[in-house]
């Protein structure tokens, strides 16, 4: 590790306030303060970025790339401190010139560049690939505005733009030198060239130049720094001076607004032409840019491209960089002049491709008519990649056309995006043991059938460094006192836990902490949401994306029931609950975003009760995002994981919340039947149907959720409830389609097709037992206790391990400074 000295790290944040801002530390703000500390770390970081590379060069390793449309990274100035393990040395120079470190850090906006648990498992990919010295860049967008940031308004989600990038990032290097150009639209013209071979010639295409910004991925305490590659589109010709004399004002700016629209937003709304247009066009951005430039590093130090397989291998994050195969391919034959039998076995050992999920929707298909127009030459070869597995088809199921609907990467007017990563990659893994099972039993069965050589299981995993070294100081302390550090990159090592969850005074110290962190989370809630919460109630947590099959509408349907209960009979047996939300819905998903405003109006009505007793809140955290899960994962007693048995993939919100101590209260789902493996039945609680029932039901028919609303009165109130102005009386049909959705077939939907009145009275029945087992504190602190000593599998240390060693053959490397 590098010595830092206090005094030269002093200096430079006092030389950078000065040099960026004209000020002394004295006089900067807080934001000016931030930037300053962050290029000092930067300097820090930079010998051992310079060193890594300079390694990988020199033993010309195998290099992974990771591709994905996300990475939800999180804060990087407290994150990159902790893994170099510089925090004491830089908070005692900090707080000698009189800076907080802690209040510099909440400066940093999150970084915009992801949504979900899928661009947060890509970042925790990142640090375990650091930290255990595997070679790999992350390859991107660097979108100007993210998602969206969300506001609540009236209980309503509203977006407005996440300019995160306003103040620039000190983190990020700008490589111009590395730019490439992007083609979109035109035509293809064949040529013959002086041997009567045939070229293939884009023609009056649009373009754009792709240029990367890099940002370090510093690994704990080893000196290796990957690179998180982002992509930025700016125009070719910024301004067409010709055109604009000619007073054709629109065309002499047409490539730059091209440019500025492709990294805009992430998940552009689809829900019309233009955005689905717009989301073809980043993909195609970002994986043309990131391929062409791994290639080209690779010829900066190979003469054969023929080999490249043996030192590249591109892993496709789910289906969004899957015309990855297709420009490999265009590469290797248009600008390489290989065969197609040749280029087709370079691309077959190169390209790799983890599924993130069963749900139809997820599993892209493309209008034949936008993708063949939009990338002409890439549809030539999708088109050809098609024709040629219709014949591997046809030869191993003779007469079976069933098998072709099934299968075919173009049918239907569509190009299926999940076929052409199946058909091209050497790897298809699904994310948990159940998931993979459904993928090879259900989902994807003929092609399981076809080619089960491909198929492999890769459970999910998250760093224990950002979820609990930096996330919940205490806790991660209190650990280190009782089994020392090596947890920190041995998660394993936290097994050693196990002998203290029996020992009173250790639980005791562990209830403590979690009442600590709680009174952190509730000062929180008051501050931004005004609303005042008892941290020794219950902290009963549900954050995550808001999707109809995660089920937040089970939750606080529930959390109705609840308060009818309470209303009824005020004075029965009940403890406090506090029921905190956190989710964003997609722009233009309608129902999702009504189950947020539904939350919100329970929680005026609940939270402004005074005949309850506060014995229930219900808090939605806005603009939920890393920094404040951190927060929220180390309050958490409950962790609600009730998606729709087999639609989950994984989840890794599961295992941040059992590292912290929470317990798990699900459905046996993606990670969580791994999950209760681990920690035991009796330290978890589960309900509803399991994933074989729910498929049955959806096979087979047999569920009506109106024998259920007609028979069960307190379903039925809860519902009627919905719809009669008790928590809408501005608008009694305000909730009117979330009802509809539980109670009637619409068109191809079925009535409650996430089972949701279904697991009601079973997911009931577990609340009971969680209140039930929280009111035994000791019991409770086992459990919480065996839950934290029981999370050794599910880091992304030993996901990465298995990636790297499974699929990918690479070689660690050690960097010496």
């Amino acid at each position: 590790m590098q010595n830092i000295k206090k005094a030269e790290f002093k200096k430079s944040v006092e030389d950078y306030t000065k040099v960026l801002f004209r000020k002394s530390v004295d006089e900067a703000s807080r934001q000016q303060l931030f930037q300053a500390v962050s290029y000092s770390v930067k300097d820090l970081i930079i010998d051992q970025w310079m060193a890594t590379h300079k390694e990988y060069e020199e033993k010309d390793v195998k290099t992974v790339y990771y591709l994905s449309m996300e990475f939800l990274m999180g804060r990087a100035l407290g994150n990159n401190i902790i893994n170099m393990r510089a925090n004491k040395v830089i908070e005692e120079a900090l707080d000698e010139l009189g800076i907080d470190l802690n209040v510099i850090e909440d400066q940093e906006p999150d970084p915009a560049l992801g949504n979900g648990g899928l661009g947060r498992l890509a970042a925790c990919f990142l640090d375990s690939l650091s930290t255990l010295g595997y070679p790999a860049y992350g390859c991107g967008i660097r979108y100007k505005y993210g998602m969206f940031q969300q506001k609540i308004e009236n209980g309503y989600q509203v977006e407005v733009p996440d300019n995160w990038l306003k103040d620039g990032n000190p983190f990020e290097m700008k490589r111009a030198e590395y730019a490439v150009e992007v083609k979109f639209g035109g035509y293809i013209r064949i040529i013959k060239d002086e041997n009567g071979r045939e070229k293939f010639v884009q023609e009056n295409y649009q373009s754009v130049l792709a240029v990367p910004y890099d940002l370090p991925v510093v690994g704990y305490g080893n000196n290796v720094v990957n690179t998180l590659r982002i992509w930025d589109a700016e125009a070719i010709d910024n301004f067409n001076l010709d055109s604009f004399d000619k007073g054709d004002y629109q065309k002499a700016v047409e490539q730059q607004n091209l440019a500025r629209t492709i990294c805009e937003v992430l998940y552009p709304n689809d829900n019309h032409y233009a955005g689905k247009e717009l989301r073809l066009k980043q993909q195609y951005f970002f994986v043309s840019a990131s391929i062409q430039r791994a290639v080209n590093k690779y010829m900066e130090k190979h003469d054969d491209i023929r080999k490249i397989h043996e030192k590249v291998c591109f892993q496709l994050n789910d289906t969004h960089p899957t015309v990855t195969v297709a420009e490999l391919m265009r590469i290797l034959m248009d600008e390489y002049q290989l065969s197609w039998e040749e280029a087709w076995s370079i691309t077959t050992k190169t390209c790799a491709y983890t599924n993130h999920t069963i749900m139809s929707e997820a599993l892209e298909k493309w209008p034949l008519e936008l993708f063949s127009r939009l990338l002409p030459r890439i549809y030539q070869i999708v088109e050809e990649i098609n024709r040629r597995f219709i014949f591997e088809i046809q030869a191993k199921y003779p007469n079976d056309y069933k098998k072709i609907e099934k299968m075919a990467i173009i049918y239907d007017g569509q190009v299926k995006m999940a076929h052409l990563a199946i058909v091209a990659g050497f790897s298809v893994n699904g994310v948990a043991k159940l998931h993979t099972e459904i993928l090879k039993n259900q989902q994807l069965k003929d092609f399981y059938e076809m080619m089960p050589e491909k198929f492999n299981n890769k459970t999910n995993g998250i760093t224990q460094r950002r979820f609990l070294l930096h996330g919940n100081p205490l806790l991660a302390n209190w650990i280190t006192d009782k089994i020392g550090d090596d947890w920190i990159t041995n998660l394993p090592h936290i097994n050693e836990l196990k002998v203290y969850a029996d020992d009173i005074k250790c639980q005791k110290e562990f209830m403590q902490i979690k009442y600590q962190n709680k009174v952190r989370l509730a000062a929180y809630i008051k501050e931004h949401n005004g609303i005042e919460v008892d941290p020794r109630s219950i902290f009963d947590v549900q954050v995550k994306r808001l999707h109809e099959y995660k089920r937040q509408f089970l939750n606080i349907l529930h959390v109705m029931h609840l308060y009818n209960q309470l209303k009824k009979n005020p004075d029965m047996d009940f403890y406090p609950r506090t029921f905190i939300f956190g989710a964003k819905a997609s722009a233009g998903y309608r129902r999702a975003k009504a189950i947020i405003k539904l939350i919100n109006n329970v929680g005026d009505v609940i939270n402004n009760d005074k005949s309850i007793k506060n014995k229930i809140k219900v808090v939605f955290i806005e603009n939920y995002r890393v920094s404040n899960a951190e927060m929220i994962f180390a309050a958490a007693d409950v962790s609600e994981q009730i998606s729709t048995a087999s639609k989950e993939a994984s989840g890794t919100g599961n295992m941040k919340f059992m590292l912290n101590g929470a317990l798990t209260l699900g459905t046996m789902d993606g990670a969580n039947v791994e999950i209760i493996e681990e920690v035991g039945e009796e330290n978890a609680f589960t309900f509803g149907l399991s994933a074989d029932e729910v498929i049955h039901y959806e096979q087979e028919g047999g569920y009506n959720p109106r024998d259920i609303y007609n028979i069960d009165q307190d379903i039925r109130m809860v519902l009627t409830q919905l719809v009669n102005g008790y928590y809408s009386p501005e608008n009694t049909e305000l909730f009117r389609e979330i009802y509809n959705s539980l109670l009637d077939n619409n068109g191809g939907e079925r009535a409650d097709q996430y089972f949701i009145l279904k697991d009601f009275r079973s997911y009931e029945a577990a609340q009971k037992r969680v209140e039930e087992a929280y009111k035994d504190q000791e019991r409770w602190a086992k459990s919480a206790i065996l839950n934290v000593a029981s999370t050794g599998k599910f880091t992304s240390d030993r996901t990465i391990e298995e990636y790297a060693t499974e699929i990918w053959h690479l070689d660690k490397v050690k960097v010496e400074l």
